[in-house]
C-alpha cells in the first residue's frame, strides 16, 4: 500500500512539474511576443529626449570613393521630441575591408542615436552611437530560461530564482559597496559566499547533502582567497591590464583599490565552476553510501575520489578556455604586433600575466574542491544511515 501511495504522489508531482513547466514556458513566449513592443515603449519615456533616441534605419547609401566606406543614412526616430520625424547622419566603417558586411548598417536596423552638441555640425546634429541590441539579448535569456524550465523542471526554476539573487547580489551589493570605497577583496568574498549559499540550496534544496557541498565551496573559496593573494604579490600585479580598470582609475574620483578589484574578479569568476564541482562530489559520496550502507568513511572518500579524479580531468581545463576565449583579442593584439619582440616578453606583461594568475588560481582551486569536498562528504555520510532525497 506504501509503494502504491508513493508512486502515485511521485507521478503527481511529475505532472505537476510538467504542468509548470509549460505554463512557464507559454508565459515567457507570450510576455516576448508582446514584450518588445511595450518595452520600446517604456524605453521611450527613460530616453532623454535631447541627448539619445531609438531610431530606425529607412534608407543606406554607401560611398566607396574612400579608402573607409562611408554610408549617408536616413533614419527616422522612435522616441524623444523628433519622434516621427526623420533626419540623415553619416556612418564610416571601423575597417577597410569590404568582406565585413556586419560592419555596415542596414535598412530595417534599429540604432541609437546621440545628439552631436560640438560646433560645426549644424547640418548633422546626430549621429549613431550603437545598434539596438536589447531585443536580442532579451530572446537569448527568454530561450536559456525556457531550455532551463523545460528539461529541469522544478529545479530548473529554482536555479533561475538562484540565479537572479545571484546577479541582485552583485548589483545591488558588491558594486555599491566597492564604488563606496570598501576593499573589493572583501566585499567580494562576502558576495561570492552569499551567492553560493542562496544558489546551492534553492538548486539543489534544503539537505544534508548540499550542506556538505556549501562547506566545501567556501573552504575551497578561502583557499582560493589566499593563493590569489599570494600569486598576485609575488607577480607584483596592479590590476590595470584592461582599460576598463584605467578609466576607473583615472575617470573617477572614487579611490578604488585595482588590485583588490583583481583579487575579487578571481574569487567570483571561480565560484561558478566550484559549485560544480563540490554539489558533484557531495552528491556522488551520497549516492555510494545509499547503494551501500555498510561502506564507511574511509572506503566512500576512496571510491568517490576515484570519480572526482574523472571530474579534475574534465575541468583541468575548462577555466584556461573560458579565460583565453575572454582575452583572445588581447592574445592576437599582442602577436600580431610583436614586431620582433620576444615572446616572453609578451607574457611578462600585465594582460598575459592577469589571465594566467586568475586561470592557475581557479584551477587550482577546483582541483583542490574535490578532495576537500570528499572528504567533508565521506566523514558526514560515512557516520550516518542515508536519507532519501528527491
Amino acid at each position: 500500500m506504501k509503494k502504491i501511495i508513493s508512486h502515485v504522489q511521485r507521478r503527481k508531482r511529475v505532472y505537476i512539474e510538467i504542468a509548470l513547466a509549460v505554463i512557464v514556458v507559454l508565459g515567457f513566449g507570450i510576455f516576448y511576443h508582446y514584450g518588445e513592443m511595450n518595452f520600446e515603449a517604456y524605453l521611450a519615456e527613460k530616453f532623454p529626449s535631447n541627448g539619445l533616441s531609438l531610431a530606425q534605419v529607412i534608407s543606406v547609401e554607401n560611398d566607396t570613393s574612400t579608402q573607409y566606406l562611408s554610408q549617408s543614412i536616413v533614419v527616422q526616430f522612435l522616441t524623444g521630441d523628433m519622434k516621427g520625424q526623420t533626419t540623415t547622419v553619416t556612418s564610416q566603417a571601423v575597417s577597410s575591408s569590404t568582406s565585413n558586411n556586419y560592419l555596415l548598417i542596414s535598412p530595417g536596423e534599429k540604432v541609437l542615436l546621440a545628439r552631436d552638441n560640438l560646433s560645426g555640425f549644424a547640418n548633422e546634429p546626430y549621429f549613431i552611437t550603437d545598434r539596438y541590441r536589447l531585443p536580442a539579448l532579451f530572446f537569448a535569456i527568454l530561450l536559456f530560461a525556457i531550455v532551463a524550465v523545460l528539461f529541469g523542471r522544478i529545479r530548473g526554476l529554482t536555479s533561475l530564482i538562484g540565479l537572479a539573487m545571484s546577479a541582485g547580489v552583485l548589483i545591488g551589493f558588491v558594486v555599491p559597496q566597492i564604488l563606496a570605497g570598501h576593499d573589493p577583496l572583501t566585499i567580494c568574498l562576502i558576495g561570492a559566499a552569499t551567492i553560493a549559499l542562496v544558489s546551492l540550496y534553492l538548486a539543489h534544496g534544503f539537505n544534508k547533502r548540499t550542506t556538505v557541498a556549501l562547506c566545501g565551496t567556501l573552504i575551497t573559496l578561502a583557499v582560493s582567497a589566499s593563493l590569489a593573494i599570494l600569486f598576485v604579490s609575488m607577480a607584483k600585479l596592479i590590476g590595470l591590464a584592461t582599460d576598463q580598470s584605467f578609466y576607473l582609475e583615472m575617470g573617477t574620483n572614487i579611490n578604488l583599490n585595482l588590485r583588490g578589484l583583481l583579487l575579487g574578479g578571481i574569487i567570483i569568476g571561480a565560484l561558478g565552476v566550484l559549485d560544480d564541482v563540490t554539489i558533484g562530489q557531495s552528491a556522488t559520496v551520497y549516492e555510494l553510501k545509499n547503494a551501500n550502507p555498510n561502506l564507511d568513511a574511509k572506503e566512500l572518500y576512496r571510491r568517490a575520489m576515484s570519480v572526482g579524479r574523472e571530474h579534475i580531468a574534465s575541468l583541468i581545463n575548462t577555466l584556461f578556455l573560458a579565460y583565453a576565449g575572454i582575452s583572445l583579442p588581447i592574445i592576437l593584439y599582442l602577436v600580431a604586433f610583436q614586431n620582433g619582440v620576444p615572446l616572453w616578453f609578451a607574457l611578462n606583461g600585465e594582460p598575459i600575466a592577469e589571465e594566467i594568475v586568475r586561470t592557475m588560481v581557479g584551477s587550482i582551486g577546483i582541483i583542490l574542491a574535490v578532495p576537500i569536498t570528499t572528504l567533508l562528504a565521506a566523514r558526514i555520510f560515512g557516520t550516518s544511515a542515508p536519507q532519501k532525497i528527491d
